[in-house]
């Protein structure tokens, strides 16, 4: 696979995770009335969510973005 669509397939997938779970855990929260939409809360969550997710995306990038045919990145 060319490496730019490998790249742009993954952050795709990290987008989509990082909607996914912020989505449902806010979802949680709203309805056990920790706090209502639009406030603070709401945005607290998903940035918090948000910055989990590109730790994540940023420690996995070398197990899935390596270049095809290659264990480990060059090592001299």
């Amino acid at each position: 696979m060319n490496q730019t669509l490998r790249g742009i397939t993954y952050v795709s997938v990290w987008v989509v995770i990082w909607g996914t779970v912020a989505s449902l855990m806010d979802w949680m929260l709203l309805t056990g009335e920790v706090y209502e939409t639009g406030t603070s809360g709401q945005v607290i969550t998903f940035v918090v969510y948000g910055v989990a997710t590109v730790v994540l995306a940023t420690r996995f990038a070398g197990r899935f973005l390596t270049p095809e045919g290659s264990d480990a990145p060059d090592q001299q």
